[in-house]
């Protein structure tokens, strides 16, 4: 399949411009649209938008033609038919994106064995050790993108940076289909002019400070002293300060290798009141437990990550006497787990941040034994869950206690 090549940034490398651990980061564009348009190419070139088309729905995917009329993932279904009321709604088949994500994760694979998905549609490639084959890290971005057009019939945007931080950043500006380039020595020159949002746990709350600080650019906030940034924000300004000098310690963890799966979620409003608390951690125990009993394991210890407004972040955890898959089981051991957290953590009520994982993983069948949460009844209508998410997709079915108001 030939492809014009799209790489934006400089392709002529500098004396300083030496790679040391070069990492690409992968989006696929519009990842389920673009599936549900290889299988009706009649799609092609329409504002195709996936998601739950009930009014409760959410877009999940929409693809470049639905997003000129402003339709996003994330946004609420009804407001979407607003925005794009010849918009074509496709409720999401997970079976053949999942199908699709394991064609490219063989793309990926083939290039580098340090591949860390993030998704279904994204992942870290560590190509440090690819360079006698490659004749350079950015070469190889092009190499990819072309393999996976060429066989699955996708399009990727790649990221080539040194470290995860700055390849996310590259990828996110590299859409649609195209690479975007951060050199070793030209770090400085790509982060000085972004705002201050780009910067990973910058939110509302942050951002207002550092505005009153007068700092909206990253350059402007790698320019103050860390000290400075530190006494305003106390552990924030520290990993604020290392980001905006685009310093990033974390190393791609192959899949293989992983040893929890996890969830969890920044909130755009700090949670309060015990209901919106424990419906968050129910929503993050089931898409814990799904993605066990998708992957064949399950986990015999629980993690609970909890962050307050002030970027204050504690976990807890608990090893049990036996694995689970479930979510009635995670979502007890987590409650358990986050009231005791909350009990030690008095006027830290406002939550920002709240995550679960599972670790200590195991092959299925769980050695785990039936208890009143886990009859027999509850492993069935487990299987029936994942069976119709399989198929109509996440939105499909879920606890009734998720459900909000009409």
């Amino acid at each position: 399949m030939a492809r014009e090549s799209r790489v934006r940034g400089p392709m002529t490398p500098s004396k300083a411009d030496a790679w040391s651990s070069p990492i690409l980061h992968a989006d696929l564009d519009a990842f389920y649209a673009s599936v549900e348009t290889l299988s009706d190419p009649s799609l092609k070139g329409k504002p195709v938008i996936v998601g739950g088309t009930s009014s409760r729905g959410v877009v999940t995917s929409a693809s470049y033609e639905a997003r000129k009329f402003g339709v996003r993932s994330a946004m609420p279904t009804s407001r979407a038919r607003r925005l794009c009321p010849g918009g074509i709604f496709i409720q999401p088949n997970f079976a053949a994106y999942t199908e699709k994500s394991r064609a490219v994760k063989e793309v990926f694979t083939s290039m580098s064995p340090l591949v860390e998905p993030l998704s279904l549609d994204e992942a870290f490639i560590d190509v440090s050790g690819s360079h006698r084959m490659w004749a350079d890290p950015p070469t190889m971005a092009e190499a990819l993108r072309w393999r996976v057009a060429d066989q699955t019939g996708l399009v990727v945007s790649v990221g080539v940076a040194p470290n995860k931080f700055l390849a996310k950043l590259a990828s996110r500006r590299a859409k649609p289909d195209g690479v975007v380039v951060v050199r070793p020595g030209g770090i400085e020159d790509f982060l000085s002019p972004l705002p201050v949002d780009e910067l990973w746990g910058v939110g509302e709350q942050t951002s207002a400070v550092l505005r009153k600080l007068g700092l909206t650019t990253i350059g402007e906030i790698a320019a103050v002293p860390r000290s400075t940034l530190e006494r305003v924000l106390g552990a924030t300004g520290t990993h604020l300060a290392n980001l905006a000098r685009g310093k990033d310690e974390r190393q791609v963890v192959p899949e293989a290798t992983r040893r929890s799966v996890g969830a969890e979620e920044t909130f755009q409003e700090d949670l309060v009141g015990e209901t919106e608390i424990c419906q968050a951690l129910l929503k993050l125990a089931d898409r814990v437990s799904s993605r066990l009993r998708g992957d064949g394991i399950s986990g015999q210890t629980v993690t609970v990550k909890v962050r307050f407004s002030n970027f204050a972040t504690i976990t807890r955890s608990r090893t049990l006497r036996y694995e689970i898959d479930n979510c009635t089981g995670f979502y007890g051991v987590a409650r358990q787990l986050l009231a005791g957290a909350l009990s030690n953590e008095p006027g830290r009520s406002r939550i920002r941040l709240l995550g679960i994982s599972a670790s200590s993983i195991k092959q299925w069948p769980a050695a785990e034994q039936l208890t009143f949460d886990r009859q027999p009844r509850w492993i069935e209508a487990d299987r029936a869950l994942d069976k119709v998410r399989a198929r109509f997709g996440d939105d499909a079915l879920g606890f009734g206690s998720l459900m909000g108001d009409e």
